[in-house]
């Protein structure tokens, strides 16, 4: 697929034709479909509700074709057995382009009676349940009259998503968007500043608006310098401008600065990125670009400019963008309301220089960006030379640009989109959420030759953090569970790694150090931290190895049966209530394969341990083994589960349903989970807050509904599990994604109003385990999932 950002190419100022749009007219003349004879298409039970898309559409070259496309794409990714999406390809006389099967209908919008049978055709179409029109007023230049008479005739609900908003408008102007907005279900624009002037200016309702940001890519974040040397530009300063060329975009305001900053940054190479826009080479062929190409010959600058005239792939054009040290924006119209150059550039991670258009103004600071003045070749000099001076300085205001975009990624803007279509569907249309291929890249790329990393910056791994048991044993259990569903013998050098770690942390005495730095050394805070945890999770994670001996090799199960066997004399005289839990969960597996009374005397000390503190802290409204709900609350009642399941001890299963009961129910709400928050946990009697929500809860939350499912088979156990997994997918406060599709790994938070961006250890193994989880109830689920593709 092809991608170039741009916007059509005519003139804003150029609106409508006053000629052609008499308002006075427009209610004497709408259609009336049911006066033509037809036979309505009949409607299959089980087809899907279907949302038509009027746009352009690739082939055409168009920054909206591009902006559906992609749109389109993140929503069949995420939601395609929700609802259907077709698409009607909008073109201004007779189509040239050979579209894709997603296109139904091509509507030539320079025929004013095509607009009377396109209406009777959605009219007439059962499957249609909504209309999206993507809106700029190029696409009906001349044709406002007909435009609006559509509308009107139209009987779908409409979404109608305003590409351009303009300021201060004429009554003329005015009385048409008040029409297109009566038309409407609802309206979406781009930026805050847009809806403002909706409300403001022209008087739409603000209830009637949604803003939903436009859409970016999510990058792998690969090496700049690896990046540079393969597309030539070693050991140069990279400035970027991209898109379908026009004079629009303002190149010769770089051009005239670029001698000032050639002269203090002689490595500078300033790059054109795309060909130049089709409807002005139609009306004036190459006239700006060769007007540019001339200015760099008088310049000097043949050897700091490059112009690539092509319409770029996107993986190559984000690659451009990775690689790109600063991103010049300067666009000359004041009224252009969004820029999908723009935040393309900022989701690469560019520090970006941009002039005041309303969606630079909405988006960079002083600590995301800088903005200049229109042709304002003076301090966009200035700022290049700053920015290249400083290279801390640039990596802050990179790092600051990705926090404020990641909530625009196309992922994030599909949910916006489909929770807007269910919500004016009425009962039309169900969403569920697609689960998304099962992916080891970022496991993979955070593990080294000793073990996995425990935390990383954005999606690099920070050896500097060095190791930990925790996250060793936790990506021990997850490669397993990875290598009983797949079989892939791959994962056996992986589970030989995790085990070796574990080995590592073993003292002689058999009980675990948990803090390893990058250099193999156990740190001091061993020595200041209570270990418990860490201890059971280890006995949970060799227990669980011991459990798949009919799968892995005699040699790695037995290596952990030694372990465990080594550490037997400490665990019971552990009294941390998670320490204990991670234990029994450990014991109940290696009983599986190695029965012992032994082990079953210590699981019934444990047990009854657990009992005897949840008699003592439970009462009214508080039904639980502490005062408090921390972390890692459900493997308490799990740990129960699987007591009651060796011993047959009544009491056992008693709790673990009532204790399991009561976590559910402060954690689940009608919206979905929210589970205990980092930031101050739940003390009995008290109110929690909301926010600092981490994915090890979801996914241990997930994991207990999975036993308690597969042990009571109550359907209430499995549907929460479903509604837990959607919370990484983005049914959750932010209606954001917390696992990274396009790195495979797992944000390590969601706070109040935004989503830490780091990939560590602990959140990327935590997601693996809850995905490899649900995988055994795929066709149980309402959700659909992709046939699975394992990336090894």
């Amino acid at each position: 697929m092809k991608n170039e950002i741009a916007s059509p190419a005519f003139d804003n100022t150029i609106l409508y034709n006053p000629g052609l749009f008499d308002l006075d007219n427009i209610f004497q003349s709408l259609y009336h479909p049911e006066t033509i004879e037809t036979k309505p298409q009949p409607v299959k039970a089980k087809e899907q509700a279907e949302i038509l898309f009027i746009t352009s559409f690739p082939p055409r070259e168009c920054g909206i074709a591009t902006y559906s496309n992609d749109l389109i794409n993140a929503l069949n990714t995420k939601f395609n057995k929700s609802f259907s999406i077709k698409v009607c390809a909008l073109e201004s006389g007779k189509s040239q382009h050979k579209y894709p099967d997603i296109v139904k209908y091509i509507f030539d919008t320079s025929v004013v009676a095509e607009y009377k049978k396109l209406a009777y055709k959605i009219n007439n179409d059962k499957l249609i349940k909504i209309v999206v029109i993507q809106h700029e007023f190029g696409f009906y230049y001349g044709q406002e009259r007909a435009f609006l008479r559509f509308l009107y005739a139209l009987t779908k609900p409409v979404v109608i998503v305003f590409h351009t908003v303009l300021p201060q408008p004429d009554m003329l102007l005015k009385s048409r968007i008040k029409v297109i907005s009566e038309t409407s279900e609802s309206i979406v624009v781009m930026t805050l500043n847009s809806k403002d002037i909706l409300i403001k200016e022209y008087g739409v309702p603000a209830e009637k608006i949604s803003v939903i940001a436009h859409g970016t890519h999510l990058v792998p974040r690969l090496n700049k310098n690896s990046l540079k040397l393969k597309y030539g530009l070693k050991d140069r300063k990279v400035l970027t401008t991209f898109g379908l060329l026009s004079a629009g975009k303002g190149i010769e305001t770089t051009l005239k600065a670029l001698p000032a900053i050639v002269k203090y940054n002689p490595e500078v190479m300033f790059l054109v990125l795309g060909k130049t826009h089709p409807e002005v080479v139609k009306t004036e062929g190459e006239k700006y670009r060769d007007m540019l190409e001339q200015k760099v010959i008088k310049l000097g600058l043949q050897d700091n400019v490059k112009f690539i005239n092509t319409y770029l792939e996107l993986p190559v054009l984000l690659e451009y963008l990775q690689l790109t040290d600063i991103y010049l924006f300067t666009a000359n119209d004041p009224n252009q309301a969004v820029s999908g150059t723009f935040v393309y550039a900022m989701s690469c991670g560019c520090p970006i220089i941009s002039t005041p258009i309303p969606h630079a103004k909405e988006l960079l600071t002083k600590e995301t960006g800088i903005i200049i003045d229109f042709k304002d070749s003076t301090n966009l000099t200035n700022g290049v030379i700053r920015l290249l001076g400083n290279d801390k300085l640039r990596r802050e205001i990179s790092k600051n640009a990705l926090q404020n975009i990641v909530p625009t990624a196309w992922e994030n803007s599909a949910i916006a989109h489909a929770n807007l279509f269910a919500s004016i569907s009425g009962d039309r249309i169900s969403l569920h959420y697609n689960y998304p291929p099962i992916k080891l890249d970022h496991l993979k790329q955070m593990t080294t030759r000793t073990g996995i990393i425990q935390f990383s910056r954005i999606n690099q791994p920070d050896l500097r953090s060095g190791y930990t048991l925790d996250d060793n044993a936790r990506a021990l259990v997850a490669i397993c569970m990875y290598y009983e569903l797949t079989g892939n013998t791959k994962s056996i050098e992986d589970i030989k790694k995790y085990l070796g770690f574990i080995r590592f942390c073993q003292q002689p005495k058999g009980d675990f150090l948990n803090y390893v730095d990058g250099d193999l050394n156990f740190t001091a805070q061993n020595n200041t931290v209570n270990l418990d945890d860490s201890n059971g999770r280890a006995i949970w994670a060799l227990g669980y190895v011991t459990s798949l001996k009919k799968l892995l090799p005699d040699e790695i199960v037995e290596t952990a049966r030694t372990m465990i066997e080594k550490a037997l004399p400490n665990l019971s005289s552990v009294h941390s209530t998670r320490a204990m839990a991670f234990i029994m969960k450990g014991l109940y597996y290696l009983h599986g394969v190695s029965a012992s009374d032994k082990n079953i005397e210590l699981i019934k000390t444990l047990a009854d341990r657990m009992v005897q503190m949840y008699r003592h802290e439970s009462g009214k409204n508080w039904e639980w083994f502490e005062g408090y709900l921390t972390y890692a609350n459900s493997t308490m009642p799990e740990a129960m589960v699987y007591a009651w399941l060796l011993t047959g001890q009544t009491i056992y299963k008693d709790i673990a349903l009532s204790s399991f009961k009561f976590l559910l129910s402060q954690t689940f709400t009608e919206k979905g989970i929210e589970v205990i928050s980092n930031k101050n946990w739940l003390i009995k009697g008290q109110e929690s807050d909301q926010y600092g929500e981490q994915p090890i809860d979801v996914a241990y939350t997930i994991m207990t509904l999975s036993t308690f499912y597969d042990v009571f088979t109550e359907e209430e156990y499995r549907s929460k599990m479903e509604t837990a997994f959607n919370w990484f997918l983005g049914n959750n406060h932010l209606h954001q994604i917390i696992y990274n599709p396009s790195t495979g790994g797992c944000h390590d938070g969601l706070e109040k109003t935004q989503v830490n961006l780091n990939q560590g250890a602990e959140s990327t193994v935590s997601y693996l385990m809850a995905r490899l989880t649900v995988e055994k109830y795929k066709n149980q689920m309402s959700g659909v999932f992709f046939n699975r593709q394992t990336s090894a």
